[in-house]
C-alpha cells in the first residue's frame, strides 16, 4: 500500500512481521492471509478514519478480519500513523506506552 496519509511507525512494523511469522509457522499461506487482511483494513481506515472506536491517548483502534487483531493509530493531520499492530488479548500497556 502506498498511500502518503498512511504513516507506519517501526514497532508497528515488527507486529506486522511477527504476526505473519507466526502465522506461516502454524500453516503455509496463513501468513499471507493476514497480510491481506491488513491491507484491507489499512483501506478501509484511509477511506473512513473517524469510524473506528476511540481509545486513550488519542488513538484509534481498528479490528483486522479473520484474524484476533487490530490496528492502533492516531490521526496527525491529514496522515493517519500506526503505532501497533496487536493482538486483541495482549496487554493494554503495550499500544499506550507506544504514545505519550
Amino acid at each position: 500500500m502506498t498511500d502518503d496519509r498512511l504513516v507506519i511507525e517501526p514497532a508497528a512494523d515488527g507486529d506486522v512481521a511477527a504476526a505473519v511469522a507466526w502465522y506461516e509457522s502454524e500453516r503455509p499461506g496463513l501468513g499471507v492471509e493476514f497480510g491481506h487482511e491488513l491491507l484491507a483494513t489499512y483501506a478501509r481506515m484511509l477511506e473512513h478514519p473517524l469510524l473506528y472506536q476511540r481509545l486513550a491517548r488519542g488513538l484509534r483502534k481498528a479490528a483486522v478480519q479473520r484474524f484476533p487483531y487490530a490496528v492502533f493509530y492516531a490521526l496527525e493531520g491529514e496522515q493517519i500513523v500506526v503505532v501497533g499492530v496487536l493482538h486483541l488479548h495482549r496487554d493494554p500497556q503495550v499500544w499506550q506506552r507506544r504514545r505519550p
